[in-house]
């Protein structure tokens, strides 16, 4: 997540009717919004109705079309439409203060077949984006977007058949003076100190690794698994597809393969791995930079600590894991015997390795110890980890601030997962039950209840979390508003808080003000207007800066950072646009585009696990025990 001295040209012309920057050769999407990719038969399904840039001056025949007839049409018989029903304005027609448009919805639940359809204005003719109804409508999708993580390698080749022949490179930093021998950053010139520290996944747009922004990934990806583990095949097309591994589970090994290399005999793990500059190569495989490791600190400590605990109770369940899932709990134990060893750390990068401060506050800190004890009383006979969960859960970021749950949503999974482990102590886990209750229904109403009127595109936020990465936001919203809905006391309750939790996967799938899927170059998995463009020094500049113009464009899948309110760069008009319009669709550094455009694996996990959540059937939703609450569903 950095700024780069990189060139590049910058062509502004209008993206539609909200006025994003975009190629000319785009046609602006429809003002029929709905999820490009599709839905699954039962679930709710509102096509979003808008009039862009709407003012109280508009003349009425500017918005004519909110109120129009519709009709949902199956492309394989467009002749007779299956269902038609006119538009309802949302909120009689008054302008969204964070859009700054005029909007309708028209619901079209009750179509059920599965089949190919578009949305169609009886009048006009205007018609949505193709969409799909299935049950599995989204499996192409997640295998998409996993395979970010592959892209992603550090230290190893992407060559087909894995890597389309478009996204190839070879393995990065391999070479003198770089990961599989790197110097210590405080002693650079002191050749004894180099450690070999190859492997692990890029960041993000930068290819620098640290140990702090991927724990809260690595704990997403693997309760993604657990909750729904029939959803995670074998056959994501990645090197280890076929060993009899979920591919999930393999990607995730490959970071934790990095992980024991940053990890110090005495149980201490160094923060970060990278380059001292920023002048990168055209491909990371060309990239000749030396590179250099951080200090020993306790947050990179104790998030080892809890991501080797919590890999170690996943890979224990597979008898060709067990000897890994042993040497991750050892790992693990000497990790957390480091930290309670030596005092919290605040002020440890000094970010001489650039560019993003790997520090965490103790509230953070906290959070990650507490996970770990979750874990590791659970692969080992000791109280000493319970009662280290007991006497501080109150000090995470959820119970100590409650919209923490966006920004912690690992220690809610971890702690929600613990009240339901065998061996929690039965008193301790009906508080915890009755603590995330309140949590739930008391403190987070008024951001989580009845939110879809608040939004006329069905993924409420306040202003606040328009800031950098919102796109991660929209998504642990959607994973707030999930497991809220496992925890509800009445089926009308439950279905309130999963339709919200889909509101914002519709949200990142098109149904929003500019009508992009957030999720780039997706025009082969069946996106007909998806992000064309991302802040990155290998895909996003050259032959891949764009996927409509440029002779590669980006891989697909990556998740964009999103709308930022807080924009500081130099694009005329964008700080002062509507905050959910806050978005180029544009890649160019002299923009400051990693402030909207940059992906990262910090913002890919919470989308795969709200995709992951939102693949179940309804019935799976309501059984599934391994990281909800549960409590008994009313009809």
């Amino acid at each position: 997540m950095i700024g780069l001295a990189m060139l590049s040209a910058m062509t502004v012309i209008a993206f539609g009717s909200c006025s994003a920057l975009r190629s000319s050769a785009v046609a602006p999407p429809p003002n029929i919004l709905v999820d490009q990719f599709g839905y699954r038969p039962s679930d709710t399904k509102v096509a979003v109705i808008q009039q862009a840039n709407a003012t109280a001056e508009d003349a009425p025949s500017l918005y004519q079309h909110l109120t129009d007839t519709f009709q949902v049409v199956n492309v394989a018989a467009p002749d007779v439409p299956v269902y038609v029903a006119a538009a309802e304005l949302w909120e009689a027609g008054k302008i969204h203060d964070q859009s700054g448009d005029r909007a309708a919805w028209f619901d079209f639940s009750t179509v059920q077949t599965p089949g190919e359809y578009v949305v169609k204005n009886a009048r006009t003719g205007e018609t949505s984006a193709q969409f799909a109804i299935a049950p599995d409508v989204y499996q192409d999708v997640l295998k998409t977007a996993t395979r970010m993580y592959y892209y992603q390698r550090s230290g190893f080749e992407k060559a087909p058949p894995h890597a389309d022949p478009r996204w190839t490179d070879r393995a990065a930093f391999l070479g003198p003076g770089q990961d599989p021998e790197a110097r210590f950053v405080d002693d650079k010139e002191n050749a004894a100190l180099a450690r070999d520290m190859r492997g692990g996944w890029f960041d993000a747009g930068d290819t620098n690794k640290y140990i702090t922004f991927a724990a809260q990934p690595l704990h997403l990806l693997l309760s993604a698994y657990t909750q729904n583990p029939a959803l995670w095949t074998d056959d994501f097309n990645i090197p280890e597809s076929g060993n009899g591994i979920p591919d999930l589970l393999d990607e995730v090994r490959y970071e934790l393969d990095w992980f024991q290399r940053m990890q110090d005999d005495d149980g201490g793990v160094f923060i970060k791995l990278g380059a001292l500059e920023y002048d990168a190569a055209r491909t990371p495989g060309r990239d000749r930079r030396p590179r250099f490791y951080g200090p020993k600190c306790s947050s990179s400590t104790i998030d080892l600590a809890s991501t080797f605990a919590h890999a170690a109770v996943v890979f224990r369940d597979f008898p060709a894991l067990q000897a890994e899932a042993e040497t991750l709990e050892a790992r693990s134990l000497q990790a957390w015997d480091w930290f309670n060893r030596n005092p919290i750390q605040t002020e440890c990068d000094t970010q001489e390795i650039k560019a993003g401060d790997a520090d965490r506050d103790p509230a953070v800190q906290m959070g990650g110890a507490v996970l770990a004890a979750v874990y590791l009383s659970q692969l080992r006979d000791d109280p000493q980890f319970h009662t280290y969960v007991r006497e501080h859960y109150r000090e995470t970021r959820p119970f100590d601030n409650a919209m923490g749950v966006l920004y912690a949503s690992s220690v809610v999974d971890g702690l929600v997962a613990y009240s339901q482990f065998p061996k929690t102590p039965t008193d301790f886990a009906a508080q915890l039950s009755a603590d995330f209750s309140a949590l739930f229904f008391d403190q987070l109403s008024p951001f989580f209840e009845r939110t879809l009127d608040l939004d006329p595109y069905r993924a409420y936020m306040p202003d606040g979390q328009y800031h950098w990465g919102s796109n991660a936001v929209k998504s642990n919203f959607g994973n707030v508003n999930d497991a809220i809905s496992a925890a509800a006391a009445t089926r009308q309750q439950a279905d309130m808080y999963t339709d919200q939790a889909l509101g914002y996967l519709h949200y990142l799938h098109g149904v929003n003000p500019l009508g992009m899927v957030y999720l780039t170059n997706m025009y082969d998995v069946g996106a007909e207007y998806s992000a064309n463009e991302m802040f990155h020094e290998w895909l996003g500049r050259g032959i891949y800066k764009n996927a409509l113009t440029s002779p590669s464009g980006p891989a697909p899948g990556y998740l964009t950072g999103g709308p930022n309110n807080r924009y500081t760069g130099p694009a005329e008009g964008l700080a002062e646009r509507p905050i959910m319009r806050a978005y180029l669709d544009r890649s160019d550094s002299e923009l400051y585009m990693w402030e909207i455009t940059e992906p990262s694996i910090t913002y890919q996990a919470p989308y795969i696990r709200l995709l992951s959540r939102l693949s179940r059937s309804p019935l799976a939703s309501q059984s599934s025990t391994s990281t909800v609450l549960k409590r008994p569903i009313v009809n």
